[in-house]
C-alpha cells in the first residue's frame, strides 16, 4: 500500500516534470531570441518561461477541476525549478525565498495581463504587456516584434485549445515552432 501511494506520487512528478520541460523547451526555442527579439539574458529566458506557462496554465484552467489541479503543481514545479536556478546561480539561501516571492508575483501579473487581454480578444493590448514586460518599453509601437510576439501567443493558444485533459494528464505538450506563426 505505501509502496503504491508512491508510486503514484512518483508517476504524478514524473508527468508534472514533463510538463514543465515543455514549457521550458517552448520558452529556450532560438527564434524566440533572434526572430522576435526577445532579450537572452536571465530576464528575457524568464520572460519567455512566463509567457509559455500562462499560456500552459490558462489552457488547463478551462478543463475543469483535474485541469485546475494541474495547473497547481504545474506553478509549483515551475517555482521548484526557480528556486533551484537561483541556489546554482549562487544565490544565498535567506535571499531566494524572497526572490522566488518577487518572481512569482512577476509571473503571475504577467499571466494577469495577457489573461485579461485574451479574454478580451485584444491584440493590441496582449502586444502591449509583452512590449513593458519582454522589451521594456510603454507600448508595442514602440516594440514592433512585440507584435509578432503576440501573434505567436495567438496561435499558441489556437493549438492548445486542441489539447484535451488527456494528453496533459499524460504529461503531454507541445506549442507551435516561434517559425510558424509568421513572425518578422
Amino acid at each position: 500500500m505505501i509502496l503504491d501511494a508512491w508510486r503514484r506520487r512518483r508517476a504524478n512528478r514524473m508527468l508534472i516534470d514533463q510538463l514543465h520541460g515543455a514549457i521550458v523547451a517552448a520558452a529556450r526555442a532560438p527564434p524566440l531570441y533572434r526572430e522576435f527579439g526577445a532579450p537572452d539574458t536571465q530576464d528575457g529566458r524568464f520572460e519567455m518561461i512566463a509567457l509559455h506557462g500562462a499560456l500552459a496554465l490558462d489552457r488547463l484552467g478551462e478543463l475543469g477541476p483535474l485541469g485546475d489541479e494541474i495547473a497547481q503543481e504545474l506553478a509549483d514545479s515551475v517555482f521548484r525549478h526557480f528556486d533551484d536556478a537561483l541556489r546554482e546561480m549562487g544565490v544565498g539561501d535567506t535571499v531566494v525565498p524572497r526572490r522566488v516571492k518577487k518572481m512569482a508575483e512577476a509571473f503571475y501579473g504577467r499571466g494577469l495581463a495577457y489573461r485579461t487581454a485574451w479574454a478580451k480578444g485584444d491584440e493590441a493590448a496582449a502586444a502591449d504587456a509583452m512590449a513593458r514586460n519582454v522589451y521594456g518599453v510603454a507600448d508595442a509601437s514602440l516594440a514592433p516584434r512585440a507584435v509578432a510576439l503576440a501573434a505567436y501567443a495567438r496561435r499558441c493558444r489556437l493549438v492548445l485549445r486542441d489539447i484535451p485533459l488527456e494528453a496533459f494528464a499524460a504529461g503531454q505538450l507541445s506549442f507551435p515552432a516561434p517559425a510558424e506563426s509568421g513572425s518578422p
